[in-house]
C-alpha cells in the first residue's frame, strides 16, 4: 500500500504542475504595449494555415516555398504601414488561436469568422472580406446535388474549428459531418467518396474547382444571417494599439479596392502553379522534409537512449525517491499520447519560454522515447543473471564500474533488437511534428498536396521515402547485431 501511495503521491504532482501552467491566465498589461512591442521587435509575426486559396496557400518558385494569397498580401500592407518586417508563421487552422494566446504570434488571419464564441479569447479587427458559403462536390454528382438540403443522411466535410463547421452542424442536422485540419485532406476525402461534399467559403471552392476538373461547386443556400460575419484578423485579447493600427490599414485597403486586387493576384499565381504540377518539381520539398525528418529523429534517437538510460538506472536503483521519480516519469509519458505532449511543450511550456517548433518537437520526441528507451534498458538489464553481478563484485569492482564494464555490454546484446524497433519506430512517430509546423516529411506532403490540389500522389512519395529511410536504418541495425553475434 506504501508503495502504492507514493506511485500516486508523484502522479499527482505531475498532473498538478502540468495544470497549473495550462491554468495560468495570459495577464494582461495595465497599459497596453502591442503595437510598441511590434514596432520595438521590427517584425510582425503572423500565423496563419497555408491551405486555403485564394486566401492563403503555397506555390513553388524557383525550387523556394512561398505563401502567397488574399490574406499574405494585406498582411504585407499592413506590416509596411506599421514600418515593421513581415514574418509568415505556418500552422495548422485549429492551433491559430492557441498561437496567439500563448504569444507566439501577434495575429492570425486565416479567413476567421469574429464569432461570439472566438472574441471571448481573442480580439479582432474589422472584416475585410465577406464571402459566401458554397459546396464542393465531385463533377459527376452535379445532377444529383442542388443545395444543402439536397445532403440529408450523407457526410460532409468541413475544416474543424472553422464557420463550415458550425453551418454544417447546425443547418444540415440530417447530414453527418467529418471535421478534419487540412482543406487539401478534405478534398482528398471528397474525391475518394469518404464524404459526398465539402462545406468551403465560395471563393475557396472556386479555386479548388477552378484547378481540378473532377470537382464542381453549388451554392448552398445556407441561412447566413450573422453567421455571415466575413473573414478578420485576430489578436491577443486586450490588444486595443495594434487592432487600432490595423484597421486603419483595412480601411485603407477597403477605400482603395485593394482586395478585388490582391485576389487577382492570388489567381495569378494560382495558374502558374497549375503547370507545375508533376511530383518531380517538388522534389525539393521532398528532400528537405527527409532532411528534417532524420535529424529530429537522430537528435531524439541520442538524446533518448541517454536520457532512457539515466531513468532506468533511476527505476533500478535503491534510493526510493530516485526510483519514485523515474516509475512516475515513465508511466505518465506512457500513458500520454505522442502529440498531446508536443502540443504542452510548444504551447504549454512556451508560456514561459518562447521555444521554436523544431527545438519543442525534438525536445518532445526526446522525453518520449526516452520512457519507451527506459523499459527496454531496464529489460536488459535484469536479463543478466545475478551471478554476473556477483562475480565482477567479488574482483573488486566498484558497482558502476561493474554496470559499465560487466552489465551494460551484455545487455545491449540482449536489448539490440528492441532498441532498433525503437528507433525505427522513431522515424515514422517524429511525423506528428508537422502540427506544430515543423517542417518535416509529413508537413511537406501537406505542402504539395495544397499546392498542387493532388491528394494520392504525394502520399504515394512519402510511402516509398518513408521506406527507404526506415528499411536503410533496419539494414544497419541488422549489420551491428550480426557483428554482436560474431563478437560471441
Amino acid at each position: 500500500m506504501k508503495k502504492k501511495r507514493i506511485y500516486f503521491s508523484w502522479l499527482v504532482l505531475i498532473w498538478g504542475l502540468i495544470f497549473s501552467v495550462l491554468s495560468q491566465p495570459v495577464k494582461a498589461a495595465s497599459v497596453d504595449h502591442s503595437l510598441e512591442k511590434v514596432q520595438k521587435r521590427g517584425k510582425l509575426i503572423v500565423g496563419t494555415s497555408p491551405d486555403y486559396p485564394p486566401y492563403e496557400f503555397l506555390v513553388n518558385q524557383n525550387g523556394k516555398e512561398k505563401v502567397v494569397g488574399l490574406d499574405i498580401d494585406i498582411s504585407r500592407k499592413i506590416a509596411h504601414d506599421l514600418g515593421v518586417k513581415l514574418e509568415i508563421k505556418k500552422m495548422d487552422f485549429d492551433s491559430i488561436l492557441v498561437g496567439i494566446e500563448t504569444g507566439k504570434i501577434d495575429m492570425g488571419i486565416s479567413a476567421l469568422s469574429p464569432t461570439a464564441k472566438r472574441k471571448e479569447s481573442v480580439d479582432f479587427s474589422q472584416t475585410y472580406y465577406k464571402s459566401g458559403q458554397y459546396l464542393i462536390i465531385n463533377k459527376n454528382d452535379k445532377n444529383i446535388y442542388r443545395d444543402k438540403d439536397s445532403f440529408q443522411g450523407k457526410t460532409l466535410g468541413a475544416q474543424n474549428g472553422s464557420i463550415q463547421s458550425e453551418l454544417l452542424k447546425k443547418q444540415m442536422p440530417k447530414s453527418s459531418g467529418r471535421y478534419l485540419t487540412k482543406v487539401s485532406d478534405l478534398i482528398l476525402a471528397l474525391k475518394s467518396h469518404k464524404v459526398e461534399g465539402v462545406v468551403a467559403e465560395s471563393a475557396v471552392a472556386i479555386a479548388y474547382v477552378k484547378n481540378d476538373p473532377s470537382l464542381a461547386y453549388i451554392n448552398g443556400n445556407f441561412n447566413l444571417g450573422s453567421d455571415q460575419l466575413g473573414s478578420a484578423i485576430a489578436f491577443a485579447k486586450n490588444s486595443p494599439s495594434l487592432v487600432q493600427a490595423v484597421n486603419k490599414s483595412l480601411t485603407t485597403i477597403k477605400n482603395k479596392h485593394l482586395v478585388s486586387q490582391y485576389l487577382a493576384d492570388a489567381g495569378k499565381y494560382m495558374q502558374t502553379t497549375k503547370s507545375n504540377h508533376t511530383m518531380l518539381h517538388y522534389w525539393r520539398y521532398f528532400a528537405n522534409g527527409v532532411g528534417y525528418t532524420l535529424l529530429i529523429s537522430a537528435v531524439s534517437a541520442v538524446f533518448g537512449i541517454i536520457l532512457g538510460l539515466l531513468f532506468a538506472i533511476m527505476r533500478l536503483s535503491r534510493n526510493r525517491i530516485f526510483h519514485d521519480l523515474a516509475v512516475a516519469y515513465i508511466e505518465f509519458v506512457r500513458g500520454s499520447p505522442l502529440m498531446v505532449q508536443v502540443m504542452f511543450v510548444y504551447f504549454g511550456l512556451g508560456m514561459i519560454v518562447n521555444l521554436p517548433a523544431l527545438l519543442s518537437g525534438i525536445i518532445a520526441v526526446s522525453l518520449n522515447s526516452a520512457a519507451y528507451v527506459a523499459e527496454i534498458i531496464r529489460g536488459g538489464i535484469n536479463s543478466i543473471p545475478q551471478g554476473q553481478t556477483e562475480a565482477a563484485r567479488s574482483l573488486g569492482l566498484s558497482e558502476r564500474q561493474t554496470l559499465q564494464s560487466v552489465i551494460l555490454p551484455q545487455a545491449l546484446k540482449n536489448i539490440w533488437p528492441a532498441l532498433g524497433n525503437e528507433f525505427i519506430s522513431l522515424i515514422k512517430e517524429s511525423s506528428i511534428v508537422s502540427i506544430i509546423g515543423v517542417t518535416d516529411l509529413i508537413y511537406q506532403l501537406r505542402t504539395v498536396q495544397a499546392a498542387t490540389y493532388k491528394g494520392v500522389a504525394p502520399i504515394l512519395v512519402a510511402m516509398v521515402l518513408y521506406f527507404v529511410m526506415t528499411f536503410g536504418l533496419s539494414r544497419i541495425l541488422g549489420y551491428f547485431e550480426k557483428r554482436m553475434k560474431h563478437d560471441n
